[in-house]
């Protein structure tokens, strides 16, 4: 696992062989097939621990902030992009890889992406909408646009400020929610 977190990561999950994870993990191919039924579950399992983590994570920072809605939006946000971006490897696999891997990781990114709007659409249940729109797809819609956000932070020459993308993030949230 700590090999394929670092070789998915970089050179990424096409480059990387059976033969080249075994060699860093310093184990046997058989042992390898005994754990796993290829490279596809492995990057699979590694998707799922990275986004159990990052759940706890922003659950957490949501449950503990102060009541009101916007602070509950921006600690979870900035719980969230904290914990993405303190390992690189994470936000990589999470937000690149994922993509990368065709439709081996579909449903599992699928799952991942609906487990977080569960968490937007349960952190916002107590607050009356102020326009009249699906929070679901409004959940979904800002979930695709702090994605972009983390994708711009990794692969771009010029990385923004974390603070910076917390308050992008914040303000799209913000607007599309109706906090202040």
């Amino acid at each position: 696992m700590t090999a394929a977190y670092t070789l998915y990561a970089k050179p990424g999950f096409t480059a990387t062989t059976i033969e080249r994870l075994c060699s860093e993990a310093r184990i046997s191919n058989r042992a390898f097939y005994e754990c796993f039924g290829g490279r596809e579950e492995l990057l699979q399992a590694l998707h799922e621990r990275c986004v159990d983590e990052s759940l706890a994570v922003v659950a957490k920072a949501v449950e503990e902030a102060p009541a009101a809605l916007d602070e509950k939006v921006k600690a979870g946000i900035r719980a969230y992009i904290e914990f993405a971006t303190a390992d690189w490897r994470r936000a990589r696999i999470m937000h690149v890889e994922v993509r990368r891997s065709g439709d081996v990781l579909t449903l599992s990114r699928q799952r991942a992406v609906h487990a977080f709007a569960r968490l937007v659409e349960d952190a916002v249940a107590d607050f009356p909408p102020t326009v009249p729109l699906n929070r679901h797809l409004v959940a979904l819609g800002v979930i695709g646009a702090l994605q972009e956000l983390l994708i711009e932070w990794l692969l771009t020459e010029d990385q923004p400020d974390i603070d910076e993308l917390v308050d992008v993030a914040v303000h799209i949230f913000g607007r599309s929610l109706g906090t202040s």
